[in-house]
């Protein structure tokens, strides 16, 4: 898939529209269209990459960042404190819809433990 191609790439650009919640020189967060909790939302890198399996040496510092506005919007989302979880699926077999990372905020509900 191309960044042309690419619909994260294209409501970076402004080429699909979509609320943008939070957006900084490096990321924006959208909420899912798809929601699995009350609240869903994506983090998602400007830059495009694959996947985790395509990060490498020099991203790391973009990977943290998503880490980081991840708590910012939990926070802003009033879901610190009750918990969230922070999902990062990589490739088809962990259900990744999009070849272009991002991160899963998940909240606003019990989730349970996992496995």
């Amino acid at each position: 898939m191309t960044t042309k191609e690419c619909v994260f790439c294209k409501i970076a650009r402004g080429e699909l529209q979509s609320e943008v919640l939070f957006r900084d020189d490096r990321v924006f967060v959208i909420r899912d269209i798809k929601p699995k909790t009350p609240t869903h939302l994506l983090i998602i890198p400007l830059s495009h990459l694959a996947g985790l399996a395509y990060v490498g040496a020099g991203q790391e510092t973009m990977v943290g960042h998503l880490f980081v506005v991840a708590e910012e919007m939990a926070r802003r989302e009033g879901i610190t404190l009750s918990g969230y979880r922070v999902v990062l699926n990589q490739g088809p077999d962990s259900g990744q819809e999009i070849s272009h990372i991002h991160l899963h905020l998940l909240g606003g509900k019990s989730l349970g433990p996992m496995g």
